[in-house]
């Protein structure tokens, strides 16, 4: 995988010695130098981590199909293009903005455990862990439910136009770009003696290089099965079974029943305002109010007299995002077998109390839960924006980049294993019962100011996405960058250890490790370092997630969008 490398504000180009300025140059120092313009349209855009889903989305709105058929469309290319994070053997969120009732609507479409499996399987084995990989993990998937949820509401054209273009290229192949080609090559590693993925994943008996052709008819064929018959094909026909017997011959508990009474939940987004602006996220069992929690700590701070890349704000910071996780793996679970506090931990006044705690001078080794009042890895983001002003955030994901590993028979994707997120402990909120959704990581945003929309936008990568989320709204409305800026700036990421990971029932007792992405002065890694921060430093921008925005014009209806440089994304319109 390529290093990417941070542009300096003036080039000098070639030997006629011109001076090409940036258009950044004029701005304060210290924002980041755009590794390309803002992408700008009058009438449509979409945003995905994959040029040819961002192609599809168009194409179907250019079809007249909304842009909730576009976002189908894109995930169901990225589940091709992109099987290293994505696929419908995996869950989905989304919000959208639907101009016609004015407001936000939530989609939860998580799987739920197995309703066989129990944590005394595990007790009696002596089994203290949830598994990365195998059939221990897998839950049910819940994408395509997901899709024609969405679709049934807010769909024009048929499921059977809206998954062409995936169809298309799945039976004819694409090149492989390069950043998947390197996440591909990682994931074969760990998943190619799991029985039908090398058939369905090494041609050749390896992973694809960057450049090659790649085709999956097995995938093209049950697209083409669920344009035909719909969404109980996949939960109670022909699908389910062959899910079904893939997983009882090779010791999974996944089961017809589970699939056939699978349903998706409409839920209503939560949100906070920061300065004036106020952000969307869905509530739990996913992790979307973490970024409202350490927005509402970050507030009481003069985040812009501090200085974008600063230590002092990358030390509140991180310091925020401690105080927030250990909450997170306290109270966050599945709300229909959990009480979540949800409005406690987002109000204002929580938020006051927990900001007390930060020493400005000093990391902490350990921060406690807040006190609640007695209850009474590899991802796709992809945001869609249509002529009309419908608004889409999407996020998509297998987990752990191409999930358990486990391929049914020739159907063409893998399961997620997203049961890893289930606690062994017994007691603890989020551990595994039959029936439960995981606690989950993917969360896709919205904005809005005085009512009205104002950006979608999402960042994907595990533990790094609300962190990602917090990073991106104060490089926009603190630090006054545009679009493509903010998702450039290098980030922050803190984690229990060098790989940024930290497990929802796991807590904070040394405190941590603060990843930084290239890019940050040697004179600011030193300074997190003397206030008591362990730091490491991370060159391959592998780990810091991948971002996509579109940012609606109040006046004019135009939509500037914004991709990810640490992908191979793209951000078009028309």
């Amino acid at each position: 995988m390529h290093r990417w490398l941070r542009l300096p504000a003036v080039i000098l180009a070639g030997c006629m010695g011109a001076v090409v300025v940036s258009h950044a140059a004029s701005r304060p120092v210290g924002l980041p130098f755009a590794t390309r313009s803002e992408a700008m349209a009058p009438r449509a855009m979409a945003a995905t981590s994959q040029p040819l889903a961002t192609e599809a989305a168009l194409e179907i709105l250019r079809r007249g199909g909304s842009a909730v058929d576009a976002a189908i469309a894109a995930n169901a290319v990225l589940g091709l293009t992109e099987p290293t994070g994505s696929g419908i053997g995996g869950d989905l969120f989304a919000i959208v903005w639907d101009p016609a009732s004015g407001k936000l609507h939530g989609l939860n479409a998580s799987g739920r455990a197995p309703r066989s499996l129990s944590l005394d399987y595990f007790r009696e084995r002596g089994i203290e862990r949830m598994p990365s990989y195998g059939p221990l993990p897998v839950t049910v998937p819940g994408a395509v439910d997901g899709w024609f949820e969405l679709h049934g509401r807010f769909g024009r054209l048929p499921m059977k136009d809206v998954l062409e273009p995936a169809v298309r290229y799945a039976r004819d192949g694409f090149p492989v770009t390069e950043v998947i080609a390197f996440a591909w090559e990682r994931n074969v590693r760990a998943l190619q003696e799991f029985p039908g993925f090398r058939e369905t994943f090494m041609p050749d008996g390896r992973a694809p290089a960057k450049g090659e052709m790649f085709a999956n008819p097995r995938l093209a064929r049950t697209y083409e099965t669920l344009a035909r018959e719909g969404r109980d094909a996949f939960y109670r026909g022909d699908i389910a079974r062959r899910i079904a017997a893939y997983m009882a011959e090779n010791g999974g508990f996944l089961s017809y029943e589970d699939l056939a009474a699978h349903r998706s939940e409409w839920v209503e987004p939560v949100s906070t305002t920061y300065r004036g602006y106020r952000v969307w996220e869905l509530p739990p069992n996913g992790q979307g109010i973490a970024a409202l929690q350490m927005l509402n700590i970050l507030e009481g701070y003069d985040i812009a007299a501090m200085g974008p890349g600063s230590a002092d704000y990358l030390h509140v910071l991180t310091e925020a995002k401690k105080l927030v996780f250990e909450d997170r793996g306290r109270y966050y679970a599945d709300p229909d077998f959990a009480d979540v506090p949800v409005d406690r931990l987002i109000s204002k006044e929580y938020a006051a109390a927990r900001r007390a705690l930060i020493d400005p001078e000093r990391a902490a080794d350990t921060y406690s839960p807040g006190d609640m009042p007695p209850a009474g890895a590899d991802t796709v983001y992809l945001t869609v924006a249509g002529p009309d002003g419908m608004m889409v955030s999407l996020i998509q994901s297998n987990y752990r980049g191409m999930g358990s590993g486990m391929t049914p028979g020739d159907l063409g994707f893998v399961l997620q294993d997203r049961g890893e997120g289930f606690s062994l402990k017994a007691g603890h909120r989020n551990a595994l019962e039959p029936g439960k959704r995981p606690f989950h990581t993917i969360i896709p945003a919205f904005v809005t100011r005085d009512g009205k929309p104002w950006m979608s936008f999402g960042v994907m990568g595990g533990d790094m996405q609300p962190q990602g989320h917090v990073q991106i709204i104060v490089n926009l409305v603190d630090f006054g960058m545009n679009l493509q800026e903010a998702g450039d700036a290098p980030r922050l990421q803190h984690g229990l250890n060098q790989r940024g990971e930290h497990r929802a029932d796991e807590e904070l007792r040394d405190g941590g490790v603060v990843l930084l992405e290239t890019g940050f002065p040697p004179e600011v890694v030193e300074a997190l370092r003397r206030r008591g921060h362990v730091v490491s430093e991370d060159q391959s921008g592998y780990r810091f997630g991948g971002y996509q925005a579109i940012r609606r014009d109040p006046v004019t209806g135009a939509y500037t969008g914004a991709t990810e440089s640490r992908k191979d994304g793209l951000a078009a319109g028309y």
